[in-house]
């Protein structure tokens, strides 16, 4: 009896082994992006439970090894810090780390190498509520013109690069991407800046990444989210 228990407490004990071991064994990898395509090298990802420490190469590609139900967390220097849970059936994740705000981030980004400066950072403008009360603005034209170096405000289209000369049908509109989804005049004409967290402009080299839709430039905008003031 007792030789039969030994037996069944050890067959236990190997099964708890094995199946920590299988957990282990699962694979994730991964893609970490700012401005939703740049890659970012040299960002530190962290697996929850075994803390295990990647970095993201060049391609700002990754892969740790986790449990069923894990968490990661991505950190680098002029980024907020991401953290991210997983599904049992996960097995990709994509992360966008947004800018900290202010010059600083931008520097200590560039400084660390974790993005090329002549890829975004040089052609990007920004403007965060937090440094500027946004709610003292009638609508969102009247928050962007005049606070942007070389933007303009034609009737309800910005103008971020100038007229071209390709004639009157020929748009010079910028692109409006709002939470990280192309939208139109009408979109933000309705968008009280009350609930605007930041305003991005990119132009030159900061806009190629939105191919021939981005040739006028981009107005990147970020909302707030619940519980943001």
């Amino acid at each position: 009896m007792i030789n039969r228990l030994f037996s069944q407490t050890i067959i236990f004990f190997c099964f708890l082994i094995a199946s920590n071991v299988h957990a282990q064994d699962r694979s994730i990898q991964g893609k970490v992006t700012t401005f939703e395509s740049i890659p970012l090298f040299g960002v530190e990802v962290q697996v929850k439970s075994t803390k295990q420490l990647v970095k993201t190469d060049s391609l700002g590609r990754f892969v740790v090894n986790c449990n069923n139900k894990d968490r990661l967390s991505f950190f680098a220097h002029g980024f907020n810090k991401q953290n991210v849970t997983l599904k049992e059936k996960t097995k990709f994740v994509a992360v966008n780390l947004h800018l900290k705000p202010g010059e600083k981030g931008k520097a200590y980004a560039i400084g660390y190498g974790h993005v090329l400066e002549e890829d975004k950072l040089s052609a990007i403008t920004s403007l965060r509520d937090d440094h500027d009360n946004f709610s003292k603005y009638v609508d969102m034209y009247d928050l962007i013109e005049g606070r942007f170096s070389g933007v303009q405000v034609d009737g309800t289209q910005i103008i971020i690069r100038g007229r071209n000369n390709m004639g009157s049908t020929s748009s010079n509109a910028a692109l409006i991407v709002i939470d990280g989804i192309v939208r139109d005049e009408r979109t933000l004409s309705s968008l009280p800046p009350s609930t605007v967290k930041s305003i991005d402009i990119l132009k030159d080299g900061g806009s190629a990444i939105y191919g021939a839709s981005g040739a006028n430039g981009v107005v990147l905008i970020e909302t707030k989210k619940g519980g943001e003031e």
